[in-house]
């Protein structure tokens, strides 16, 4: 007779970097906890991270931490997960990380009798990928997170929407009304590694061309004091381009204004995964990595995105590694034009065919209001 699994009632779900990673657990993690709304999942991440999870579930308990303050190295991390313990009796752990740090917290744990299920990070895979000895592609991570729950019994179903499902879009007092016809499309420009980046003059022609469409507002998204001056320098030759790096502002802002872009034109970064969060199409150029390296954001399409078919591709899962001719070609030889073609087709099609579903709505909204006035 088999066995009943387990049902727990307070998981332990540990992502603790970088933002993308934590971005895309997000599109998994709200549905595990709306089907599963007997369980607690605390979800320990690093502070800024931590601010995404926006309009989250019930059951859903977010702590953030700074290792350097409190928990640093073997007796921190340990000092952590007793903790942990202590304020939320947890019983199983979705360890979405797997490197050593975590591992310290699952072995604590572990002897106090909770189940750990740990993220298969596919090294075998990853290795044969980027050596060119298979074209296999690595499991998708969302896919990977989503069998870490599954292995605790949990019910880990595929149907995120976005993070303000059956509710408003959020508001923001930086992001001002869009105006009818207004096309607006946000750039990402940068990525954690330089290695990723299309280069920024090249990235900059294509800033230019579209900026000659009257009714096209692009912002530019960026972070840090190199990449604000970089973007200020821009956003200073063209009418109608801001560059939100000069504006103080949270993620709820980024979701206000992501809301109301018809695109964003990004590298494999964190904003693609922030787009997915509230549903925006999101045009990647991809560089040493590729979508074969399992980092797609949530419901984007590989033909929404912009690379080069190359012998070298992809050279590396994560970016990091330094081109081995020293001229990036993955990127530099992708040409601004072709990038500005994609983007307005893409834009001009979202925008003719959102127009025609909303005449549509109309339509049947007058055609019903006539015929109840008629009853």
């Amino acid at each position: 007779m088999a066995t009943e699994k387990k049902k727990h009632k307070n998981v332990l779900v540990m992502r603790l970097s970088v933002l993308g990673n934590v971005a895309m657990a997000i599109p998994v993690l709200y549905p595990v906890c709306k089907a599963n709304p007997d369980t607690r999942f605390i979800m320990l991440t690093k502070r800024w991270p931590a601010s995404m999870f926006h309009d989250r579930p019930a059951n859903l308990k977010v702590v953030d931490f700074d290792v350097k303050e409190n928990y640093r190295g073997l007796f921190g991390l340990l000092n952590l997960a007793r903790q942990l313990y202590k304020m939320y009796d947890i019983d199983a752990v979705a360890d979405l990380h797997n490197v050593s740090g975590t591992w310290i917290i699952d072995a604590y744990l572990r002897l106090r009798g909770a189940q750990i299920a740990r993220l298969d990070r596919e090294k075998p895979k990853r290795r044969a990928l980027v050596s060119h000895r298979s074209t296999d592609p690595v499991t998708p991570i969302h896919q990977r997170y989503r069998n870490v729950f599954t292995q605790l019994g949990c019910e880990a179903p595929d149907n995120f929407t976005h993070l303000y499902e059956g509710r408003d879009w959020p508001v923001s007092p930086i992001v001002l009304e869009k105006e009818p016809g207004q096309r607006w499309i946000a750039i990402s420009p940068f990525s954690s590694h330089r290695q990723k980046a299309y280069p920024l003059e090249l990235m900059e022609q294509v800033i230019a061309e579209l900026s000659k469409r009257e009714n096209y507002w692009i912002f530019l998204m960026g972070g840090g004091k190199a990449e604000k001056i970089a973007l200020r320098g821009i956003a200073r030759k063209y009418k109608r381009v801001t560059s939100m790096a000069e504006v103080k502002h949270k993620f709820i802002d980024e979701y206000a204004l992501f809301a109301k872009c018809d695109l964003m034109l990004t590298m494999e970064s964190a904003n693609m995964h922030l787009a997915s969060l509230v549903d925006l199409q999101a045009m990647t150029i991809w560089g040493p990595t590729s979508p074969s390296c399992g980092y797609l954001g949530y419901n984007q399409v590989v033909e929404d995105d912009i690379q080069l078919d190359m012998d070298c591709r992809p050279c590396s899962i994560t970016g990091d590694k330094t081109c081995k001719y020293g001229d990036y070609r993955c990127l530099g030889n992708i040409k601004p034009e072709d990038i500005v073609k994609r983007v307005v087709e893409a834009v001009e099609y979202n925008a003719e065919h959102k127009t025609k579903a909303t005449k549509l709505a109309q339509a049947r909204r007058q055609e019903q209001e006539s015929h109840d006035n008629k009853e």
